[in-house]
């Protein structure tokens, strides 16, 4: 999986899957289009934070810094994200997928979340996504770790959204 070419290794991961009866190209498309601005939840939990709704797209989240560092319809497709996420001014760096790999200045933290996608013989596509963060320096592990115990479960709860409306969208 491309996600195991950005970021073998990594400090924090989690992951979360649903099974989708529909047919791949139409799981692809709506997990493309998604658009967490009809979550009550997503909507909440951006807010709490102090991110823009506009975020609560794949668009968005480019516009905000994300990368999309991979994207294979047939697949998976793979976001990364480099900065100090545990404060106030993230300090999100604009690299290119090529230089996300190397990237290295302590203090910071390399991101990255996928969608993939999974089709079985019986017509269900296994979507997962995954998140797994490498701190890149001692201090900044002490630092998202500590953010990491507050911030997880509400992390976990977007990705469990994301799931749920692709699902949706896709059985529609």
């Amino acid at each position: 999986m491309w996600i195991d070419h950005y970021l073998p290794c990594y400090d924090v991961r989690s992951q979360y899957e649903i099974g989708i009866q529909a047919p791949l190209p139409r799981v692809y498309e709506a997990a493309r289009s998604l658009d967490l601005r009809g979550s009550w939840i997503a909507r909440w939990l951006f807010r709490l934070r102090g991110l823009p709704e506009a975020n609560l797209t794949l668009e968005g989240m480019v516009k905000w810094g994300f990368i999309v560092l991979a994207e294979d319809a047939e697949r998976e497709i793979v976001l990364g994200l480099i900065g100090r996420f545990w404060t106030r001014s993230p300090q999100i760096q604009s690299l290119s997928p090529e230089d996300f790999i190397g990237f290295n200045q302590p203090g910071l933290a390399k991101a990255v979340m996928n969608l993939a996608f999974h089709p079985g013989s019986d017509g269900i596509v296994r979507l997962t996504t995954e998140t797994r963060v490498h701190c890149l320096g001692e201090a900044s592990r002490r630092s998202f770790r500590r953010y990491w115990l507050l911030v997880g479960p509400f992390s976990g709860l977007i990705r469990k959204e994301w799931l749920r409306l692709i699902k949706r969208r896709s059985s529609s």
